[in-house]
């Protein structure tokens, strides 16, 4: 292979057929040899044709390596992550993403630009819908769960994908939640709040990482050697490829750390970064965006120059060249087109979107048992509120190859649901709320399809009135809010966390009526509820619910299903407490802790792991099989749960454990195992959970090492973080001490 031909197996470009002048140039670039990967490509016919011209028209012939977003589905939608995670079901989540997976290979796509493990502990960035929220327990549950959904047994399974857990590492600490800004991490979060997720995925069989656009300390994602070199791949033993995120190496520039492009690929080549994903356009202000090269682009000219040594590039090649190999691209690199076609449209993938939609609902509030919805008593459903009827709503952001038509909206659901006996009726109230400045995807969509229906004239003070004289007139308010689809995702960070637009007017309005009302949110974020914690009688997150999701949110409202997810963050009254997390230190006068704002409580609305369902869930019988252990022994605990409602309920039983003294001082509280069970009407079941000392073992940063401290533990049991079911029990060292060496005084 030539120093150019190198170059470009390490070269990822966008194809956007809409724009032509790019299209064509990348398709130049592919003949010539000089790209190796191709992404946003999800027509089985045009992979087969892009796929030709590599096979059949470059010198080599070697296959293109096709990477798409499939974050939560393809054509098939399924709730956004951050809905998947509170399911607190990693089970349903690897089914979820091997059935993206499915699609995904169908069409000719061989790798996922998903699973995002970055830890989010503001909801004002955008991109919390993405991951698993707060906690780095769950979200290592959740991003082992996803690769070997998208991976199978191993890359190369059939029918499978590479997962390419992002962002590396801290992305989701930017400052003021606003996307792309400057992160500050001590090492001490980094260590234990962000780094572990991805160290999940690695031990799971993660195929590619992909870096961060941002960096930490100063030192921009895709060239940062500490992280990559030494972290991703000498610690945690990675030994897949390394993806930068789009354009983030010639982007070294835009962050004042590279001269130019030669020294940007120069730096983040020998930092350990494999290949460069590029947008293949040079945007120069007041000009039209123009085809060109990436930065990799250059590296021959580095090779030639004595700045990279020619065996670092062969590295990274090799590993992208494996891939291929290991997927079969060599042997077979096109797709069956009438296949794919069938795999989109199989029944059980539609299926699976329901389930996991109705397992991913989390009920907030239900007084008087007003839900489920009682048939025999309601006989007419208001539904109002500007998302109940918006598809792309009910998908979320995130959804490029999807049947816009196919996706049931909440209006639909309850329509299906409710049964001949029910009048449903519809008024949206309030028009869907707009963003100040537009999503940048919104201009993208014209290259892949734009299938966001119309907006069409709207008499705002006609259709608010007759959404007010509507509910008047029902035994009941289904009454659906959130934000728009492009109101979450990249680029769709906010500063406050109200409900959008006029929403809390309709709100205000539709309650004083005085009918009941039942507010159904769609969201990728928590919301400012304080106006609505009074004025509702049942409020159920629905999150973006997928293809599925209307369908789904009916049959948990009319009690067919029984709520059972649990919230995967801190939901907090307002948007001046965030950063705002269940795992905080104890610090001075803890005592007052709630009282740190003078106007209202400084307490979560609702705390991490919160969630109700149609029955009373009791947890008793709290046992440990020991009282001490030594440093590194499993310690056995097991509880008991029983259901004292009529009928079959779901729970997630939570353990929580605190370490009271240490090398440094730590969390009040962390989420170390979980189980969703479902339980009989009158059932009680023995759970069993098993602490072992990788579960104690935290990063110290005094001591530059990760550690297990000898000390006594605190652990709770019970279905959200502030359970009060409580143990203890005592940790020894090898001296039979209670506090190891370094701990005493």
């Amino acid at each position: 292979m030539t120093l150019e031909e190198k170059a470009g197996q390490i070269s990822q470009y966008f194809y956007l057929a809409g724009m032509s002048a790019q299209a064509e140039f990348v398709e130049a670039e592919v003949r010539s040899g000089r790209a190796g990967s191709l992404l946003f490509i999800s027509d089985p016919a045009e992979t087969n044709r892009l796929q030709r011209i590599a096979v059949e028209e470059s010198r080599l012939g070697i296959p293109l390596l096709f990477g798409f977003d499939v974050i939560h589905g393809l054509r098939t939608i399924f709730p956004v992550p951050l809905g998947l995670a509170a399911s607190w079901d990693p089970e349903l989540v690897e089914r979820v993403q091997g059935i993206a997976a499915r699609e995904a290979r169908a069409v000719g796509i061989h790798w996922a630009f998903a699973p995002m493990v970055d830890i989010a502990r503001d909801p004002r960035w955008g991109r919390i819908v993405e991951g698993a929220g707060e906690d780095p327990y769950l979200g290592s549950q959740m991003a082992a769960a996803q690769v070997r959904g998208f991976q199978g047994d191993g890359i190369g399974t059939p029918d499978h994908i590479v997962a390419g857990p992002k962002h590396f590492l801290g992305y989701g600490a930017a400052l003021g939640g606003r996307d792309y800004d400057e992160v500050n991490l001590s090492e001490n979060e980094l260590r234990n709040v962000y780094l572990p997720p991805f160290a999940a995925a690695v031990k799971a069989g993660a195929g590619n990482i992909m870096t961060s656009y941002v960096g930490t300390g100063g030192v921009p994602g895709a060239a940062d050697r500490r992280l990559i070199t030494d972290v991703l791949r000498g610690e945690l033993g990675f030994e897949g490829f390394i993806v930068s995120d789009a354009s983030s190496v010639v982007d070294l520039t835009t962050h004042g750390f590279a001269k130019d492009d030669l020294d940007a690929a120069t730096r983040a080549i020998r930092a350990g970064l494999d290949m460069e994903m590029w947008f293949g356009l040079r945007f120069q202000e007041g000009m039209i965006p123009t085809p060109g090269v990436g930065a990799f682009a250059t590296l021959p000219d580095a090779i030639r120059q004595g700045l990279v040594d020619e065996q670092r590039l062969d590295e990274a090649v090799r590993r992208v060249l494996l891939l291929k190999f290991r997927l079969g691209l060599f042997e077979q690199p096109y797709v069956d087109e009438g296949r794919a076609a069938k795999t989109l449209g199989l029944p059980e993938h539609r299926e699976m979107a329901r389930i996991a939609a109705e397992r991913s609902a989390v009920l907030l509030r239900n007084i008087g048992s007003v839900l489920p919805l009682d048939r025999s008593a309601v006989r007419s459903i208001a539904v109002i509120g500007p998302l109940a009827d918006d598809k792309q709503a009910t998908l979320g952001p995130w959804a490029f190859a999807h049947d816009l038509e196919a996706t049931v909206t909440l209006l639909e659901g309850m329509q299906r649901v409710a049964g001949s006996g029910v009048t449903v009726a519809y008024a949206p109230g309030v028009p869907v709320p707009t963003r100040v400045f537009p999503s940048p995807f919104a201009a993208m969509e014209q290259f892949v399809g734009d299938t966001s229906p119309q907006a069409a004239l709207f008499d705002e003070e006609a259709e608010f009135s007759r959404a007010i004289e509507l509910a008047r007139t029902s035994d009941v308010v289904v009454l659906v809010l959130g934000e728009a689809a492009d109101m979450n995702g990249e680029a769709a960070s906010r500063s406050t966390l109200d409900l959008p637009g006029r929403q809390v007017e309709l709100l205000e309005a539709v309650a004083a009526t005085d009918t009941p009302v039942v507010l159904v949110l769609l969201s990728g974020r928590p919301l400012d509820l304080r106006r609505a914690i009074e004025r509702t009688a049942a409020i159920l997150v629905a999150w973006h619910p997928g293809s599925e999701g209307g369908l789904a949110v009916a049959r948990v409202l009319f009690g067919e299903v029984a709520p059972g997810g649990k919230l995967p963050f801190s939901w907090p009254r307002s948007v001046g407490q965030v950063p705002l997390i269940y795992s905080h230190l104890r610090s001075h006068q803890p005592q007052t802790s709630m009282m740190r704002y003078w106007e209202e409580e400084s307490t979560p609305l609702y705390p991490f792991g919160f969630g109700l369902t149609y029955g009373e869930v009791a947890y008793t019988n709290l046992c440990l099989h020991a009282s001490a252990i030594g440093l590194d022994e499993t310690l056995e605990i097991q509880v008991e749960v029983q259901n004292r409602s009529s009928r079959a309920i779901e729970e997630v039983a939570q353990l929580y454990l605190h370490q009271r003294y240490g090398r440094a001082a730590r969390p009040v509280r962390e989420l170390k195992a979980f189980q969703r069970v479902v339980l009989e009407s009158g059932e009680t079941r023995t759970l069993h959970f098993q602490l072992d000392a990788a579960a104690r073992r935290y990063w110290s940063s005094a001591q530059n090492t990760s550690v297990l401290d000898a000390s006594i533990f605190d652990v709770w049991v019970g279905g959200v973080s502030t359970a009060s079911l409580h143990a203890e029990f005592t940790v020894q060292d090898s001296t039979g001490s209670f506090l190891s060496p370094t701990n005493k005084p």
